[in-house]
Formats: C-alpha cells, structure tokens, sequence
C-alpha cells in the first residue's frame, strides 16, 4: 500500500500539487479534452473586483460553477469555464480612494491619467493575488482564455455597442435629473442607491392661497410651481392661475398647475414642485413644460440663488429656512414623518438629485424584448420566483444613466459640442468639429457605468461576432451569481445580449443567496465575524470549506458561514480518507475490470449505491446541488463507513473465500463510484486518492460520471 495513506490527510501537502497536475494535464482547457467531450457546456466566470482579496461570497459562485463544470465534465461535455476580471470602476476608485486617505492625498486635484496609472497599477496586483486565489480553490477554469473587462478587444465590443446604440436612437446626451453624491462626485443609476427608512420633519408653509407640505424646505427658493390632483375640489379653482408665494428672500410668481401623480392624502394635497432637486418633481415638469432652477451644487451646498443661505450645507440651510419662515409666521406647524431617503450604495451617504448632462440609453425598447423571451421561460431561473422578480423590474424600467464622473473605467467614446451641447460618439477619435452645428467639441470626460461594459460580459469574451469561440460556445449554458445582483447585471446582460448577437447570452440563470454569519447576521469585520476564504481553507482545508458553502444552501436564500460547521467537513474528509486506505488495503490485489460472482446481499449494496448515484445526478441536473452534497454526505458517512465497511471487516477475517471476494469488489466499487460522485464537491482529495488507487489510469478530473 502507498505510504501516503498510512499517514493521515493533510491538504496543505496535497491541494497545490494537485492543482498543478490538473492544470499540466490541460484539461481545463475544452479544447485538449478526451474524444468522448463533445457536445459544449459553458459557463461565463463572473469576474470578481480585481480590488481586493476574495470573499465569502466570491467563494460560494467559485465553488458552485466549479462543481457544475466538473459534474458536466465528467459527463463528456466539452466544458468551458472562462475566468475574468473586473476592473470595477466607481467600486474600484472607492476603494483606492481610501488608500489614498491613508496617505494624506486626495484624488481630487490629481491629474487623470496619472490617478488612472495608479489605479491600473494596484488593480494588476490585485487581479494577479485574486487568480492565486481562486486556485486555490479549486477552481477548473481554462486560464488561458482568461479575459480583463479592461482588455483591447472588450473595450472595442463595448465601443460598438454605445455607437450602436445611438445610431440605432437608443443611446442619447440628455440634460436631466440623476442621482448625484456629493462625496464621491459622480452621478450613480438608479440601482447604486439604498432607501434607508429616516426619522424626518413634514414642514407645513403657507404659500401664497395654499398650505405646502414639504421635507425640504430649503429647495423653496428652486420651486416652479404649485402642483395639486385635478380631481381635488379643494382646488380646482386655482388650477391655470398664479399666484405669488413669499419665501425667506423674496416671493416667486408660480404657476397652479393640475397633475394626477398628486396624492390628495399627502400633507395638505398640495405641493411646492422644485424640478432641479426632486425626480417626481422633475417628471411633473416635463409634462407642462416647467423650467428647473438648480439652488443646490455639486458639494451639497446652497448656491449663489439663495441669498444670504448660500454657501450652507443642506441640513444647516434645512434649519436656518425653516426657522426664518417661522418668524415670518409661514410655518404652519411641523410633524415627524418617517419617509425613504435615497443614499450612495458604497458612501451611505444621502444622494442629492441634480439635472446635468449626462448619456442615457433608452431601456424600454430593450427591455421589452427581454420581457417576451423570459414570460416565454426562454430562460429558466433557479430558484423559480426570481422570474418575476425579473419581470417586474424589467416592466418598470427607466432610462439608463451610463455616465459617471470618475477617472477609473473605460472612458466614454466621444466628442461635446461647447456651442449646443451635442453628444456624438467618436470611437477613432475622428470629429473635430460638431456635425450638428460646427461648433468645436472637446473629448467626453466621463467614464462608462461598469455595468454597461460587463452587461456585455458573455458575447464580449467569445469573440463576437467573428471569433471561434463566439461560434462554437454561445449562448452560454448558465449564468450563476448572487441574487442581489439580478437587476445590476443579469438583467442588462439579457437586454444586452439580445440586442447584440439576437439570442439570450444564456439559457439558466442560478442565483445564490447571501453568505451570514452563525446568527443570520450580516459578516463584518467590526463584528469579527468574517470568514476569510483562502485562511479557512488552509486551516481545514478546500474540500471542507466547499462542502460548507453548498449544504444548507438552498438556492436564492441566505446561508449561514462558520468555522464549526467547515471543521465538521474537516472530519468528513478524515473520514474518506480513512474509509479510503481500508478499502485499498484489503483489495489491491483484486482485478476491478473483472465482475465477480456477488452475494445476493453485495449486489443490493451495489444497487443502493447505484440507486444513490442515479439520484443525486438528477438533483444536479435540477440544481439541486445542497441536496446531493447532503446525500452524498450521509451516505459515505453513515451507509458506506460506519456500516458496510464494519460489517465488511468480519466477512474479510472469515473462513469463506467467494464472500470474501465478492465483499473485495464491493467496496472497491462503491469506493471507486463514490470518488467519482463526490469529486465536483471535493476535487482535491478524490483526486488524491484515485491517484492511489492501484489499478486506476490518468485522472479523476476526466473520469466518466458512473452510471447506473
């Protein structure tokens, strides 16, 4: 017998080295795969920011396409995991931003393009430490295919698509409302924002004939308007005239104006309408064709309109507004309202709405044709329900802000008129003069919105629409990621992918839930509850952290994490190990080729394994991978080592040689079957010990699935 079995199982001697043989082997590569893989299987890696270490989260997508392409591996596809890289944009300048900090500099006032060196260079160093990184765990991927969402040829795809996209009247340069942080600078689509529920104040102001309810007071030097619900016989007198309102700095002239979008059972049934600075406002002035005054900056602060509140920050000049009016004897009264306050995603920070120029695609026409493929169930979505999450949002969508004020993306193809204001895309930097009014243009300052760029992720790194790969491997067969993601990506890469290539970019869509920690919570590291991928899986090793990161978790759901449960893995793999060295110890000299006359009680084992087998090939198929895993699990455990292999150790010191015999190549049989099922949960030590066994050739990695 192999010394290696003799000593106990320890993946930090084992995972590299097999790894390594994996990947000299070139059988990540579809292309250097046996005869017998043929038809494609192909899964597009979502690339991980390449800002950071990898996290829990990253581990669970690596763990469960890793699985996916193993299982469909060794079923004969010629599987294709491509892995990429994201260069992350707005996310990735967040985080250099806080280096920054650290070193007493700030981006602003830098140069552009040498923050964008800096940048590029931390990135590079972060995407090469991330690649160790999902080697280590385990991940299958065809690292020769990699791609870099920064990479020449992607950049082009994502250059055609914008240029596309406004030849086509989908893409335009629109002056209006977006979600701006005035701490990072830039504006954010409307999916970058949280709603945080906020204690606030309703203040309740006479304005002119009317009582206004409002939370923001300090925006009344901005108002247009005075809107009220026609249907309102409150006022329906006042609609059509004007009427003079007083503020803190003077009195506007302001138009009543009637709109059904007015709730009569919001504060008083009338409201102040300040476009510059609300969305709905804003949607209300497009439709009578209301001017917008901005009295708000880029910084959060009152601007020069403002009079003596100019300069104050918002909640100060709140305050300062608020007080004056009162000594007016304009302040009604005041009440607590508790209402949703949009906030930076990454800053928390409250968002200011202001009207800028920004680009827009327009969603609808996309979205509509995503909306059929899916009610069609063109795309299957695990779990099930997500499909009308999908559906909903899809059905409820607006126009597209891709613009973004940051130095760190894929900078936006095009040319602005200083004379009219005109967006025109200019991949090869050719217009030097705007072909609208022959004013002079200057260079687009901004940068893509990163989803823009990686919504276009599956056909981007296949080559399209030329390329063999783009031929030969889409659609891609599924997309797995987190659920929370659904709309950022998922959703852009259908519409997108339609719009491109005419076919959906894939066929199923596999979302998992959020990793928790024990208590349900939230992982952080100032509660000190994060679970770090590549520690933990060097303390208790690979194939116990993945066997931790796919039981209990039940697609679309939540998923407990701690050090407790993967040290159980930890246990399991001791206990193949040791099952593992009792098998081959009493059967090395049998020929397993050769099937042996089997007891009536041998064959049952056999069929019950093979029963097993046939089962938890089904729950792949059907993504239920936590129920195989758990399957397999239990019956190595409780079936195979705890009975079979015990009661198995008397008929091996008995007197009757045929049960001995068929005894031998029982185990031999369910050990060798159980290897090959259990190999896409924990490759390294399934690999490890097939490469003990001693009648078995080449490698696991490619060994045919057992069937029944």
């Amino acid at each position: 017998m192999n010394e290696k079995l003799l000593k106990p199982y320890n993946p930090n001697e084992t995972e590299e080295r097999i790894y390594k043989l994996w990947e000299e082997s070139g059988f990540f590569n579809p292309d250097k795969l046996p005869s017998r893989h043929t038809t494609p299987f192909t899964i597009i890696m979502p690339p991980p920011n390449a800002n950071g270490r990898l996290h829990a989260g990253h581990a669970v997508f690596i763990t469960i396409e890793d699985l996916l392409i193993r299982y469909k591996r060794m079923r004969g596809f010629k599987t294709l995991w491509l892995p990429g890289a994201d260069h992350a944009g707005f996310e990735t300048q967040v985080v250099y931003e806080k280096k920054l900090e650290k070193e007493g500099r700030s981006r602003f006032g830098m140069d552009p393009k040498l923050l964008r060196e800096e940048i590029l260079a931390f990135t590079l160093a972060h995407k090469s430490s991330m690649e160790n990184q999902l080697r280590q765990l385990g991940a299958s991927c065809d690292w020769s295919r990699e791609k870099f969402t920064l990479d020449s040829d992607i950049v082009r795809t994502v250059y055609d698509t914008f240029k596309k996209l406004y030849d086509d009247k989908l893409a335009y340069r629109g002056n209006r409302i977006v979600n701006w942080c005035t701490k990072h600078q830039t504006s954010l689509s409307d999916i970058e924002t949280e709603r945080v529920e906020q204690a606030g104040t309703l203040y309740y102001i006479t304005y002119g004939p009317f009582t206004v309810a409002t939370v923001r007071p300090e925006t009344i030097f901005g108002d247009v308007a005075i809107a009220v619900n026609p249907n309102d016989a409150r006022y329906t007198k006042y609609i059509g005239q004007t009427v003079t309102a007083k503020n803190p700095i003077g009195e506007l002239s302001l138009p009543v104006i009637g709109d059904e979008s007015v709730l009569m059972d919001f504060g008083t049934g009338a409201l102040k309408i300040t476009p510059a600075h609300d969305p709905n406002d804003f949607a209300i002035a497009e439709r009578h064709n209301l001017p917008a005054v901005s009295v708000i900056d880029q910084f959060g602060k009152l601007n020069e309109k403002t009079g003596k509140y100019g300069g104050m920050k918002v909640l100060e000049a709140r305050e300062a507004v608020a007080k004056d009016l009162e000594k007016m004897r304009l302040l009604v009264k005041t009440e607590n309202y508790a209402h949703a306050v949009i906030t930076c995603y990454k800053c928390n920070k409250t968002l200011e709405p202001r009207i800028m120029p920004q680009w827009f695609v327009k969603m609808r026409p996309l979205a509509d044709r995503a909306i059929e493929k899916i009610a069609k169930d063109e795309i299957r979505f695990v779990p099930e329900h997500y499909k009308k999450i999908c559906l909903a949002w899809l059905e409820n969508i607006i126009d597209w802000n891709i613009s973004r004020q940051i130095a760190w993306g894929i900078p936006i193809p095009a040319k602005l008129c200083e004379k009219c204001g005109a967006g025109i895309p200019d991949i090869d930097n050719a217009i030097s003069v705007c072909p609208v009014c022959g004013g002079s243009v200057v260079a687009d300052a901004d940068t893509f919105d990163t989803w823009f760029s990686s919504g276009q992720w599956p056909f981007a790194t296949l080559g399209y629409p030329d390329g063999a790969d783009y031929r030969a491997y889409y659609p891609t067969d599924v997309m797995e990621t987190a659920g929370e993601i659904i709309f950022f990506w998922v959703a852009r890469m259908i519409m997108l992918g339609l719009y491109r290539t005419e076919k959906l970019p894939f066929h199923t869509v596999y979302l998992h839930g959020i990793i928790t920690a024990k208590d349900g919570g939230k992982m952080s590291k100032s509660k000190g509850n994060v679970l770090d991928p590549i520690e933990i899986s060097g303390k208790y090793g690979t194939d116990a952290f993945r066997m931790g990161l796919v039981i209990g978790n039940t697609p679309g759901t939540s998923s407990a994490l701690y050090e407790e449960k993967i040290k159980g893995y930890k246990h399991f793999a001791n206990k193949i190990w040791n099952a593992s060295r009792f098998v081959i110890e009493n059967t090395e000299n049998i020929d397993t080729n050769k099937k042996t006359d089997l007891t009536k009680k041998d064959e049952e084992i056999i069929n019950e394994c093979a029963s097993l087998i046939a089962d938890i090939t089904k729950d792949i198929d059907e993504y239920r991978l936590h129920l195989a895993a758990e399957k397999l699990y239990h019956y190595f455990w409780h079936t195979f080592a705890d009975k079979i292999i015990e009661e198995a150790k008397a008929i091996l010191k008995g007197p009757d040689d045929e049960a001995k015999k068929s005894c031998r190549y029982m185990l031999r049989y369910i050990l060798t079957n159980s290897l090959k099922a259990l190999h896409p949960f924990m490759p390294f030590i399934t690999e490890e010990i097939w490469q003990l066994l001693p009648d078995t050739k080449g490698l696991l990695i490619v060994e045919e699935w057992p069937k029944k």
